[in-house]
Order: structure tokens, then C-alpha cells, then sequence
């Protein structure tokens, strides 16, 4: 464990491309939870790829319930070019962000009493209504077909971590399992819920079948012990599950899991025949889940730089999904170009208040409707304020090549999620092409954002300018301090092709 003071985030990004001097001052609160590379002398997983030493991305993150200032954070630490990372770092804080502490997950053999597997991924983390923590990562090799999904309990704030275990093991190339995801129950103390997709790629992996059910752990003893796996949504041949997030209802007990159903011409998955944001739900407790109802169309397509065509690792294809406490009302965000013919990614939003059986239109809540915007994290406050973080590219000019001046913003909607005005910079512009090349200039699949009381609790990845030993950090910022901002127009873009992967690790 480690503990640091935050430190103010201007010096450490380094670049505040096109922001005003005022915007520049007020976002530079923003704070560094990530501090130097626990696993810079661990060289498992070395066989294949590049490894970005001293760079973290993609995060997850979770406030105490009860004390707002209590926040714990998890991501991945340094991360491969071609999958996952030598292992899983946890950022708590105590106080608000003022000071932040650093464990390790124990989801990879790159930590001391980890998970005998080579790389991990995919960290996510949630905070039970006693403050007990729970994390999910994924893990597997690179020297043989071995993965499986991890589950591991903090019963003090992120400090520590016990009860480390495999909820799932496979062995068998056919089989390979991605983007976990774990949800503790908000009313029942010791209870969480851990979904991931389970790939099937034939006998032997040889490709002669695609399919990607649901799956679904759930332990009662606070982490001691999990449920075997049971299949929550099962997939035809040539289709597949991505992106599983539970939410379970306060209220009523009622649990939700929000995903993308992508369904494919044929196994090699080259070639969508329908991709929609989906929903299953469940009145008892995870027993039995109802058949998919689709949410909204995916219409999101490929990310990439505007001005040179390169590849962007984002979160298209993937929702975020967070539901009202207080009216059970439900939320999912994710990209889509239902607002640009199919010309250019945008933040989308639906709704429903009747459990997920009907859907509002999408609507476009980002504010540079001309610019690239990316991987959105939704969150509902406790006052009912919808918040949804994101990215984008308005301050990219035409003909610029060398850099890509990459915001961070939050914008916040009153109970109903209908008029997003008050948009706010998170922090100063970051240069994406100086993040790891992971199937793209890796920003990430996804981004953290919790409720905190009446506010919000980001966190986001952002690159290092003239740092080459530590090209990424995480950030979080207290939105009531992030300047608000007004929306301006970026260049013209190009266009991409669909692309929806099977796996994202």
C-alpha cells in the first residue's frame, strides 16, 4: 500500500491545447490517483506484444454510500498492446481526493499472492451499503489458453484485499471469457452480483461456431464464497453478449443487466447482422432473468483520428448504464451516430420508468454536436441529477496531425434526463496519440463515474506530455470545482467502418 498527497493536475498533463487561461486554472484540479509502476520489475507475459511500462487506463470507480468522501477506483497498470496489463491497481481515498493510497488487486502473479495468470484486465469496482468493496478482473495467458474471471473483497476502504477468488477457470482454447463486470446489492449488506460474457469459439477454438451467453455469480457472504456460474442470457449460434452491467433496484429488489446483443452473419464475425443495447431483468433475486428487450439500436461505428484516419481504442459498442434510487427510473448511454448518418460517434441517452419495458428516442447529450465524442459513463445522483461523463475532439483544428487535443467533460440533467445544459471541463486537453496502442490509440472501452451524495465522482485516463516512462495516468476531479464550459464546433470528420469486436480485453 501506498499513500500519496493529490497533486494538482496541470503540471502532470502537461497541455491545456485550446483552453482558455481561466479554463485552464479551474480545471487543473483535477488530481492524480495513479503514482509510479508497482510492476515495473515483473516480466510475465512478456511472449507476446508491446508493454507500455507506467501506463494506467481504463477505469472503474465507487463511492461509500453513506460517506460520500470515500471513494475507491481500480485500473489496469501497464498495459499490453495486445491485451490486458501485468496487473490491477485499486486508488482509495478517504477524504474526498485530498489524499489518495494505492493496493493491488490480486488478479495477476505480477502481484505477491495473485492469480496464477500472466495479465489482467478489465478492473471494476463496487461499494455495498456497509462500505465493503468489491472488485472483478479479468485474467489470463499469453503462453497458454488459460483465463477466467476474479472476485476479491476490501473490508477497509481499498486498502486491503481478501477472499480472492476464481469464479470461473477455463482451460479449453474454445473458451474465453471478457468484460466483467460486478454490482453489490444497495440495500442487502454482503451481496453482489459479477456478470461477464463467456465466448465459445468451437471445439478446440477452430472457429467452426460464435457463441457469447451472459454469466452470472453471486455471493451472500460478503466475497467468502461466490455462486457457481449460471447462464443469465443465452445467445443463438452467431451471436453474442458484450459489455454486462447489473443494476439492481433499491425499491423492489429488482435486478436489471444491461448489455449489447450483436448477432453475426456467420462464426467468423465479420459481418453484423444486428447490434442493440439490451436488457434483461430478474424479480427474484438472479434465480430466473426475462427474455432481452431491446433498449436502443447500436449505431456506433469505428473511432478514429479525424485528420489522419488512425485508429482510436473507445467505447463504441459498449453502454453505461445507472439507474434512480429513488424512482427506479433507468438510464443507458452509450455512442452512436443516430444524429450524424452514420458519420460520426455522439453521446446518446434513453430512459425508461416502467422497468425497462419501453424506451424513450435517443437523445444527443453531448455538447459539440460537430465533434467526435466517446466512451460516456452515466450516473445518477441522489437528488436525481443524471450525470454523464465523456470525451471528445472539439478542439482538434484541421491539418493538425501531430497531436489529438482529447477533452474530458461532464454534463448534468435535472431527474428525467432531458435537458443536459450545464457542461463542465474536467480537465486541461490530453494528447490521445501519446496513450498505448492497443487496436487503436487506447483513451479506453470505458471510464469511471459514480454518484457522491448530490454530486459526481469521476475518473478518467489522460496522457503525459514529455513522459515516455509514464505516458498515462487516472485522474478524478470534484465536479463543483470543474469550470463550465460552452460548446464550440470541430472540423470536418471522416467516416468508418462498423466494427464491433468479440472480445475487448
Amino acid at each position: 500500500m501506498r499513500w500519496t498527497s493529490a497533486i494538482c493536475a496541470a503540471a502532470v498533463l502537461g497541455l491545456a491545447m485550446t483552453a482558455s487561461p481561466a479554463e485552464a486554472a479551474e480545471s487543473a484540479r483535477a488530481v492524480s490517483v495513479s503514482h509510479g509502476d508497482p510492476f515495473a520489475s515483473c516480466t510475465l507475459g512478456s511472449e507476446t506484444g508491446v508493454n507500455y511500462a507506467g501506463a494506467e487506463v481504463e477505469p472503474s470507480v465507487a463511492v461509500d454510500p453513506v460517506r460520500h468522501d470515500r471513494f475507491v477506483g481500480v485500473f489496469q497498470q501497464d498495459r499490453w498492446s495486445d491485451g490486458g496489463a501485468k496487473g490491477l491497481v485499486a486508488a482509495f481515498s478517504p477524504d474526498g481526493g485530498r489524499t489518495v493510497g494505492e493496493s493491488l488487486l490480486p488478479f495477476s502473479a505480477c502481484v505477491p499472492g495473485g492469480l496464477p495468470y500472466e495479465r489482467a484486465s478489465d478492473a471494476w469496482v463496487s461499494i455495498g451499503p456497509d462500505g465493503t468493496a468489491y472488485a472483478s478482473g479479468l485474467n489470463f495467458d499469453v503462453k497458454d489458453v488459460n483465463n477466467g474471471v476474479g472476485a476479491a473483497t476490501s473490508f477497509d476502504g481499498g486498502r486491503t484485499w481478501t477472499h480472492t477468488t476464481e469464479l470461473i477457470a477455463d482451460t479449453q482454447p474454445e473458451f474465453f471469457n471478457d468484460k466483467n463486470s460486478v454490482t453489490a446489492d444497495p440495500v442487502r449488506a454482503g451481496t453482489a452480483y459479477q456478470v461477464w460474457d463467456r465466448l465459445d469459439a468451437g471445439p478446440g477454438g477452430d472457429g467452426s461456431k460464435l457463441t457469447g451467453p451472459a454469466m452470472l455469480s453471486v455471493t451472500h457472504d460478503f466475497g467468502r464464497t461466490w455462486s457457481r456460474p449460471q447462464l443469465m442470457v443465452d445467445t443463438a449460434a452467431n451471436q453474442q453478449t458484450i459489455g454486462n452491467i447489473v443494476l439492481a433496484d433499491p425499491r423492489t429488489g429488482v435486478l436489471y443487466d444491461v448489455f449489447n446483443l450483436i448477432t453475426y452473419t456467420d462464426p467468423s464475425a465479420t459481418q453484423v447482422v444486428s447490434a442493440n443495447m439490451s436488457l434483461v431483468s430478474s424479480a427474484d433475486r438472479g434465480r430466473t432473468w426475462s427474455a432481452p428487450v431491446t433498449v436502443a439500436a447500436d449505431t456506433s461505428i469505428a473511432e478514429t483520428d479525424p485528420n489522419t484516419g488512425a485508429a482510436l481504442r473507445a467505447g463504441a459498442g459498449l453502454p453505461s448504464a445507472a439507474i434512480d434510487r429513488t424512482t427506479g427510473a433507468l438510464y443507458v448511454t452509450y455512442e452512436g451516430t443516430d444524429f450524424t448518418a452514420g458519420k460520426l460517434d455522439q453521446v446518446q441517452l434513453v430512459r425508461s420508468t416502467d422497468g425497462g419495458r419501453s424506451w424513450t428516442a435517443p437523445r444527443r447529450i453531448n455538447g459539440a454536436p460537430k465533434a467526435l465524442a466517446f466512451t460516456p459513463a452515466v450516473a445518477v445522483a441522489a437528488d436525481g441529477t443524471v450525470g454523464v461523463s465523456y470525451y471528445d475532439l472539439r478542439d482538434l483544428r484541421p491539418g493538425n496531425t501531430t497531436t489529438l487535443p482529447t477533452a474530458t467533460w461532464l454534463t448534468t440533467s435535472r431527474r428525467g434526463g432531458e435537458h443536459f445544459g450545464e457542461e463542465r471541463r474536467l480537465a486541461p486537453d490530453f494528447d490521445a496519440l501519446l496513450a498505448p496502442n492497443a487496436g487503436g490509440f487506447m483513451v479506453g472501452d470505458y471510464e469511471g463515474l459514480a454518484a457522491a451524495g448530490r454530486t459526481f465522482r469521476p475518473l478518467f485516463m489522460a496522457t503525459n506530455t514529455g513522459s515516455p516512462a509514464n505516458p498515462t495516468d487516472i485522474f478524478t476531479a470534484t465536479p463543483r470545482d470543474a469550470v463550465q464550459a460552452t460548446a464550440s464546433s470541430a472540423p470536418a470528420f471522416l467516416s468508418a467502418p462498423s466494427a464491433h469486436p468479440r472480445t475487448r480485453h
